[in-house]
Protein backbone atom coordinates (compact mmCIF):
# COMPACT_ATOMS: atom_id res chain seq x y z
CA UNK A 1 0.00 0.00 0.00
CA UNK A 2 1.24 3.48 -0.87
CA UNK A 3 2.29 5.79 1.91
CA UNK A 4 0.80 9.29 1.94
CA UNK A 5 3.05 12.30 1.38
CA UNK A 6 6.18 10.20 0.86
CA UNK A 7 9.23 12.28 -0.09
CA UNK A 8 12.96 11.78 -0.55
CA UNK A 9 14.19 15.11 0.77
CA UNK A 10 13.34 17.76 3.30
CA UNK A 11 11.57 21.01 2.44
CA UNK A 12 13.20 24.38 3.06
CA UNK A 13 12.09 27.85 2.02
CA UNK A 14 15.26 29.90 2.09
CA UNK A 15 13.53 32.90 0.51
CA UNK A 16 10.88 33.34 3.22
CA UNK A 17 12.48 31.42 6.10
CA UNK A 18 16.27 31.59 5.66
CA UNK A 19 16.88 30.46 9.25
CA UNK A 20 14.33 27.65 9.08
CA UNK A 21 10.67 27.35 9.98
CA UNK A 22 11.21 26.67 13.66
CA UNK A 23 13.47 29.67 14.24
CA UNK A 24 11.17 32.21 12.64
CA UNK A 25 8.32 32.07 15.13
CA UNK A 26 5.36 31.69 12.77
CA UNK A 27 4.93 27.97 13.38
CA UNK A 28 4.70 25.58 16.30
CA UNK A 29 7.38 22.93 16.65
CA UNK A 30 5.00 20.32 15.23
CA UNK A 31 4.09 22.55 12.27
CA UNK A 32 7.78 23.28 11.57
CA UNK A 33 8.65 19.59 11.62
CA UNK A 34 5.69 18.77 9.39
CA UNK A 35 6.67 21.39 6.81
CA UNK A 36 10.27 20.20 6.76
CA UNK A 37 9.32 16.53 6.54
CA UNK A 38 6.39 16.67 4.11
CA UNK A 39 6.61 20.12 2.49
CA UNK A 40 8.06 18.76 -0.77
CA UNK A 41 5.01 16.52 -1.18
CA UNK A 42 2.61 19.33 -0.19
CA UNK A 43 4.19 21.67 -2.75
CA UNK A 44 4.18 19.07 -5.55
CA UNK A 45 0.56 18.09 -4.90
CA UNK A 46 -0.50 21.74 -4.65
CA UNK A 47 1.16 22.68 -7.95
CA UNK A 48 -0.03 19.57 -9.80
CA UNK A 49 3.51 18.27 -10.34
CA UNK A 50 2.55 15.14 -8.43
CA UNK A 51 -0.64 13.12 -8.73
CA UNK A 52 -2.28 11.93 -5.51
CA UNK A 53 -1.79 8.22 -4.79
CA UNK A 54 -3.86 7.84 -1.62
CA UNK A 55 -7.25 9.04 -0.44
CA UNK A 56 -5.52 11.36 2.02
CA UNK A 57 -3.53 12.96 -0.81
CA UNK A 58 -6.66 13.26 -2.95
CA UNK A 59 -8.40 15.10 -0.12
CA UNK A 60 -5.34 17.36 0.21
CA UNK A 61 -5.50 18.21 -3.51
CA UNK A 62 -9.22 19.01 -3.20
CA UNK A 63 -8.36 21.43 -0.38
CA UNK A 64 -5.56 23.00 -2.46
CA UNK A 65 -7.98 23.56 -5.34
CA UNK A 66 -10.36 25.36 -3.02
CA UNK A 67 -13.01 22.66 -3.23
CA UNK A 68 -13.20 22.46 0.57
CA UNK A 69 -11.81 24.01 3.72
CA UNK A 70 -8.68 22.56 5.37
CA UNK A 71 -9.58 19.80 7.80
CA UNK A 72 -6.53 17.67 8.62
CA UNK A 73 -3.46 18.89 10.46
CA UNK A 74 -1.43 18.63 7.23
CA UNK A 75 -3.99 20.72 5.35
CA UNK A 76 -4.17 23.35 8.09
CA UNK A 77 -0.38 23.57 8.26
CA UNK A 78 -0.03 23.97 4.48
CA UNK A 79 -2.86 26.53 4.47
CA UNK A 80 -1.02 28.52 7.13
CA UNK A 81 2.24 28.31 5.14
CA UNK A 82 0.55 29.46 1.93
CA UNK A 83 -1.21 32.30 3.76
CA UNK A 84 2.00 33.56 5.32
CA UNK A 85 4.11 33.30 2.17
CA UNK A 86 1.63 34.50 -0.43
CA UNK A 87 0.89 37.87 1.14
CA UNK A 88 2.71 40.72 -0.46
CA UNK A 89 5.14 42.21 1.97
CA UNK A 90 6.00 45.76 1.04
CA UNK A 91 9.05 47.45 2.42
CA UNK A 92 9.20 51.22 2.31
CA UNK A 93 12.46 53.08 2.58
CA UNK A 94 13.32 56.72 2.53
CA UNK A 95 16.48 57.71 0.82
CA UNK A 96 17.86 60.68 -0.95
CA UNK A 97 20.23 63.55 -0.62
CA UNK A 98 18.74 67.01 -0.55
CA UNK A 99 21.29 69.77 -0.94
CA UNK A 100 20.82 73.51 -0.82
CA UNK A 101 21.01 73.70 -4.63
CA UNK A 102 18.30 71.07 -5.18
CA UNK A 103 16.01 72.75 -2.66
CA UNK A 104 15.73 75.68 -5.06
CA UNK A 105 14.14 73.41 -7.66
CA UNK A 106 10.97 73.17 -5.55
CA UNK A 107 10.53 76.84 -4.71
CA UNK A 108 7.53 78.77 -6.01
CA UNK A 109 8.24 81.33 -8.67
Amino acid sequence: MAESFKVDRRFFDDKNYPRGFSRHGDYTIRESETLEQYGQAFKALDSGERAPVTEEESAFVAFCRGEREPESFFEKTWHKYRSLTSSIKRVYTLSGNVTADSADDFSAE
